[in-house]
């Protein structure tokens, strides 16, 4: 499914969470489509059940996935996903992020480029022109 760098400074279960938005994001996984086990995961990945847990916990928090007691956990629907709370800290967070990026050179045209790349890849439905501008 996924590889995780178990040399990252980053937490095992947050690289969990972040590789399983990707999928969902991405619709590899679509609405309502079964996760892996918590069993069955830990014994792919060789690591801890609790680790796959709380990154299940984790995306469930955040409206990514919901669980079924006794049948498992489940992708969500887009309607389900995150609330408006959730979609102003990551407008914070992208803010941040393209504050750093001119910081370290990109350009107006370059952040552009990167917009269009990532919807195309998530919606595959506007394109970025010439004048700036997007459309349909």
């Amino acid at each position: 499914m996924f590889q995780l760098d178990v040399r990252s400074r980053k937490p095992i279960y947050e690289q969990l969470v972040d590789k399983i938005k990707e999928l969902i994001i991405n619709r590899i996984l679509k609405p309502d489509e079964q996760l892996p086990s918590v069993r069955m995961l830990s014994s792919q990945l060789t690591i801890n059940p609790n680790t796959i847990q709380r990154a299940y916990r984790e995306l469930e928090n955040q409206g990514y996935i919901y669980s079924i007691k006794g049948k498992g956990n489940f992708v969500s629907a887009i309607e389900h996903m995150p609330s408006n709370e959730q979609l102003n800290d990551l407008k914070k967070d992208i803010r941040k992020l393209i504050a750093e990026a001119i910081y370290l050179g990109l350009t107006k045209e370059d952040l552009y480029v990167l917009f269009d790349e990532a919807h195309h890849q998530t919606k595959g439905v506007k394109k970025h022109n010439d004048s700036g501008k997007f459309h349909k």
